[in-house]
């Protein structure tokens, strides 16, 4: 067989670089997008997290590759003290931090490593704190600023976090992207300098790959970090074939162009499957597809228009379109594979007649125009967003609403979300952690309204109480009976329609070996080799 295009291009592309383009030791994966940046605490995208905190970084604790069970990373240990306000995390030694052209450290990881990362978060007068513009959304989103009351070293491989109050998701939340660790060390050379920016965007973290070099649009280069304290990878070489088009990336599977792809679509699914060179592993999602409504602008601060709105939307004949019996139609704001989920609400019914007379009722008897921003990028909670759209316009162009379909690159699509930008938009999420907190408090809370996680701007106070309450306790059933209870809140005010839980497939070459389907969604490479 004849070497395609690409592959020729990926030679030559890390012979440039340095990289010897060994089929058995280079793994390809056919990623979805561009990612926005490689520093994970500045982004809430999976692709971002994929090509960064994943690749590049390691955090305190981490998630036990394919489930959401807590294990120890960068701290070997910790405990939990007064009354559940203080953690204490023992860090290993003997930990290396990568290098680059501009930096060898002369150090191994350390507490300061720990402080400088969250301080940069949490500290306006941090030095770093407005570097690469300083928005911190999931951190303060989650409401980490006024929860965590300091983070203090002890020694040099001690770290205290010290809460103002007890916090039930704390632990699992330490695992998330947010919280990958940078160099104090890199930090301040580039500090002395005048190259801050420099932290975001040559990145070195202590994780399995080294960032070698990234094309946007085509392709991110990485290598294995020799140093690893987990020991070497498998692979000696990670690269990202960017190709938004899920049809490509089957395409490029087919012809051995790459190893592994994300986010099929659904249709093509039949044919990968009856492909002997072909597997594909599939697990129910962690995830949710949702429209919300930007209730800070007119008329969506009214619930008879929002309501009306969620009724004029045929779900059924959207996820039969879109996903093709890979995805079910979704009621709650968290799928049903997390506990707490309130299997006694029942969905609203599809029905458009009933819609004109809330939109009537709530002023706007011949409707109204607005628009639906759809997502410029496959995931796992929406396979097509645009055709998603273009459904829901049709549905809404019944009861005199008019729509007008609005898309950016992925980057600034999530840019203009966090700035309220949007009238409705198409978005989804993966839980990070298998906590109900990541989804309730995270997507719908008030400290996540003007950031990329609650796009709905819903600030509430009746379903806000709930949700605090719930992480103050750590007793599970009654947190269980907290998140029931939220749901009914959310249900009845309607800041969101959910319209989809999907199933996740990867599809992958059947030299591919290790490879763990993560409920989180994100995609971990180390521990991944070719045959």
């Amino acid at each position: 067989m004849k070497k395609s295009l690409l592959a020729i291009a990926l030679g030559t592309a890390l012979a440039a670089t340095g990289i010897q383009a060994n089929a058995a030791k280079t793994l390809v994966f056919c990623s979805e997008g561009n990612p926005s940046g490689f520093q994970p605490s500045l982004y809430t995208d999976g692709t971002t997290f994929d090509a960064s905190s994943r690749t590049i970084y390691d955090r305190l604790v981490e998630f036990k590759p394919g489930t959401t069970r807590i294990v120890p990373g960068l701290a070997s240990s910790w405990t939990v003290s007064d009354g559940g306000k203080v953690y204490t995390f023992h860090l290993r030694k003997d930990v290396k931090f990568q290098s680059n052209k501009e930096f060898t450290p002369t150090r191994d990881f350390n507490a300061d490593d720990v402080v400088f990362t969250f301080e940069r978060m949490l500290n306006k007068n941090n030095p770093y704190h407005t570097v690469s513009g300083g928005t911190y959304d999931y951190f303060d989103g989650m409401g980490m600023p006024a929860l965590i009351k300091s983070v203090k070293k002890v020694d040099a491989h001690t770290v205290q976090f010290i809460l103002n109050k007890p916090n039930a998701p704390f632990l699992a939340n330490m695992a998330m992207d947010f919280a990958s660790i940078d160099s104090a060390e890199y930090a301040d050379k580039l500090a002395k300098e005048g190259k801050k920016q420099d932290l975001d965007l040559k990145p070195i973290g202590t994780g399995p790959f080294e960032l070698v070099a990234y094309q946007p649009g085509s392709m991110i280069r990485y290598k294995a970090f020799k140093d690893y304290w987990r020991g070497k990878a498998a692979i000696d070489n990670l690269v990202f074939s960017i190709t938004p088009n899920p049809s490509v990336r089957w395409a490029k599977l087919k012809t051995g162009e790459c190893q592994i792809m994300d986010y099929p679509n659904p249709t093509d699914l039949p044919a990968m499957k009856a492909d002997p060179n072909i597997k594909v592993p599939s697990q129910p999602g962690l995830n949710v597809g949702y429209l919300a409504f930007n209730v800070e602008k007119k008329p969506f601060d009214k619930l008879d228009v929002r309501k009306a709105l969620y009724i004029a939307v045929n779900k059924q004949a959207i996820v039969k379109a879109i996903f093709h019996g890979t995805g079910e139609t979704a009621t709650n704001p968290m799928p049903p594979t997390i506990w707490s989920y309130n299997k006694s609400i029942k969905d609203y019914p599809y029905d458009p007649a009933a819609a004109k007379k809330l939109l009537a009722k709530a002023g706007y008897p011949n409707g109204f125009s607005t628009n639906i921003w759809a997502m410029p990028v496959s995931r796992p909670y929406n396979p097509d967003a645009r055709r998603m759209a273009e459904m829901i316009q049709a549905d809404w162009a019944k009861i005199g609403v008019k729509a007008k379909i609005v898309t950016y690159e992925w980057g600034e699509y999530l840019k203009r979300l966090g700035q309220a930008q949007h009238d409705t938009a198409l978005l989804g999420w993966t839980g990070d952690n298998g906590d109900p907190d990541n989804f309730l408090n995270t997507l719908l809370g008030c400290d996540s309204v003007h950031t990329t996680n609650n796009i709905s701007e819903w600030c509430y106070q009746p379903f806000q109480k709930l949700v605090t309450a719930a992480q103050e306790t750590s007793n599970t059933a009654k947190r269980t009976k907290l998140y029931e209870k939220a749901q009914v809140v959310f249900h009845k005010q309607v800041p969101w329609v959910p319209i989809d839980y999907s199933t996740v497939y990867m599809p992958m070459s059947k030299n591919v070996e290790g490879y763990k389907i993560m409920p989180t969604g994100v995609h971990y490479f180390y521990g991944v080799s070719l045959k």
